[in-house]
């Protein structure tokens, strides 16, 4: 309320009533005035109703929430379920235009400022996390997949006669997917097998690239995040490999946010070589619904690039979620998720590794994994595909969720790719395993009930076995013992004879 309007309340209800409401009022508004003036993720998270109370004056700036507003367009925000309306707090237009996602909406500027807000709010993050020379990024309505095809027909742009795409393994469909769907061929690079580790094979990656010649390749693809045993790519050397090749680079950074080592990797390719963008998922780094992505990059001029690629306008939802996750969290609530999900990623490997030994297993090593971790299963289930399948079959009945089993000798085809030993990121991993992460968020509580349900599954597998190689001694005495009968009944009828 502005100050006529106080004025007017200064009638009704005595003035110190008034100014106590005035005073109040300045409080949130001191915060906006400060996340406006500086654009900058604030420090401490906000409460609850001065979120909305932003948000609900933002809303207020765009047309179709306009009293006097008489639209003849095509498209005019309106919604027809109050539901919806509230759910999205009546922002209709979504972000960005034709042109450009990143560019000011007109009919929206309320949305255009959140769009703004969040943008600079991320790039923050991205520096905060351990980027530092991230020069741009923005949040777009897609999720990781999709937000590298949008990179990767950037690219195509200022390279147009590269066709192929140098990839790293990983077994993930998202990850190849993208570059198929881009209209690309990929060039796979098997990884090497570094004790328990999956590691990039930089030799490979160079004698491609002089093979095939640096002009018709687009970039190399690399991973930071990764399921184990598959370990974050060599980004600084691939990164002077691109950069003194002129071959670009595209980082799949898909949850590699919330780790300090991945966010590393990216900022030190970026000193010493080249790394065109790196795309991270909101919902794995940031704890809001899937649907959303922030492509980054050292170069602010290929960024507007990609944010130019986008054809049309994009739904505000997932930037609102960010929006108001960043402001509810602060910057100092997030570094607390991060220093906490470090904490229960060695709490996790811990327990995970005293449940494998209690079972004739062993934890994987791989100390270049900072997120997921793995345990063999095929030392006590003599590596059975079937049974090792059977245990992840097992786990998700008793509601443990991410947990991943990888059996050997799984084939898949994708997109007329054949992979052998799917799964496992190569050909041939020595040993079928479970491979599990601690994530943000994860919990003690979470980790505490998954290794006692773990414990149980494979205790139940363990007594199954030992019945079942009951059941075959059993067997084999009773042989034996018609064996012996057969005997003994043919010296009878010998001396018979």
């Amino acid at each position: 309320m502005n100050a006529d309007i106080h004025a007017l309340c200064e009638k009704l209800i005595p003035v110190t009533y008034v100014q106590q409401g005035r005073e109040a009022r300045r409080a949130h508004e001191k915060k906006i005035r400060n996340l406006l003036e500086h654009r900058k993720w604030p420090e401490d998270g906000w409460d609850d109703a001065t979120i909305e109370l932003l948000l609900q004056e933002l809303s207020a700036m765009d047309s179709n929430n306009f009293m006097a507003n008489c639209g003849v367009g095509e498209r005019e925000a309106r919604i027809a379920s109050s539901l919806v309306a509230r759910r999205h707090f009546r922002l209709g237009h979504g972000i960005g235009r034709s042109g450009d996602i990143a560019a000011i909406q007109p009919k929206a500027a309320g949305s255009s400022i959140i769009m703004k807000l969040t943008n600079a709010m991320a790039l923050d993050a991205m520096k905060m996390a351990g980027v530092r020379s991230t020069a741009a990024c923005f949040v777009v309505p897609l999720a990781t997949g999709m937000s590298l095809v949008l990179c990767f027909l950037a690219l195509r742009q200022l390279r147009p006669s590269a066709k192929y795409i140098i990839w790293t393994r990983i077994d993930q469909k998202t990850c190849f997917k993208s570059i198929l769907t881009a209209g690309l061929q990929p060039i796979i690079i098997e990884n090497c097998l570094e004790g328990d580790e999956l590691r990039t094979d930089v030799r490979e990656i160079e004698r491609q690239i002089q093979e095939r010649g640096a002009e018709n390749i687009l970039c190399v693809f690399s991973t930071t995040s990764c399921f184990a045993p598959r370990v974050p790519d060599r980004l600084e050397e691939i990164a002077k490999l691109c950069k003194d090749s002129g071959v670009g680079h595209v980082v799949n950074n898909a949850y590699g946010v919330q780790s300090s080592k991945c966010m590393h990797l990216i900022q030190q390719a970026a000193r010493v070589g080249r790394v065109d963008a790196f795309v991270q998922s909101t919902d794995k780094n940031f704890l809001v619904p899937v649907g959303g992505s922030i492509i980054a990059g050292t170069d602010e001029k290929f960024v507007d690039k990609i944010a130019q690629t986008f054809p049309g306008r994009a739904s505000a939802s997932p930037t609102i979620d960010l929006f108001i996750t960043f402001l509810s969290l602060g910057a100092e609530g997030y570094k607390k998720l991060l220093k906490e999900r470090k904490e229960m990623y060695s709490y996790l490997q811990d327990e995970l590794k005293t449940v494998a030994e209690g079972h004739g297993e062993r934890l994987l090593r791989m100390p270049h994994n900072p997120i997921s971790m793995a345990m063999t299963l095929g030392l006590q289930l003599e590596d059975d595909r079937k049974e090792v399948s059977e245990v992840g079959s097992m786990l998700f009945k008793r509601n443990v969720s991410g947990a991943r089993v990888v059996p050997r000798g799984v084939t898949k085809t994708i997109g007329g790719y054949d992979f052998t030993g799917y799964g496992s990121h190569c050909n041939d991993y020595p040993t079928g395993y479970l491979t599990v992460a601690a994530a943000i968020g994860i919990t003690k509580e979470d980790v505490d009930l998954f290794v006692k349900r773990l414990d149980k599954v494979l205790s139940k597998k363990q007594d199954k076995k030992t019945k079942v190689e009951g059941s075959e001694d059993m067997k084999t005495k009773v042989e034996g013992f018609e064996d012996m009968k057969t005997k003994v009944e043919g010296s009878g009828d010998m001396n018979h004879a």
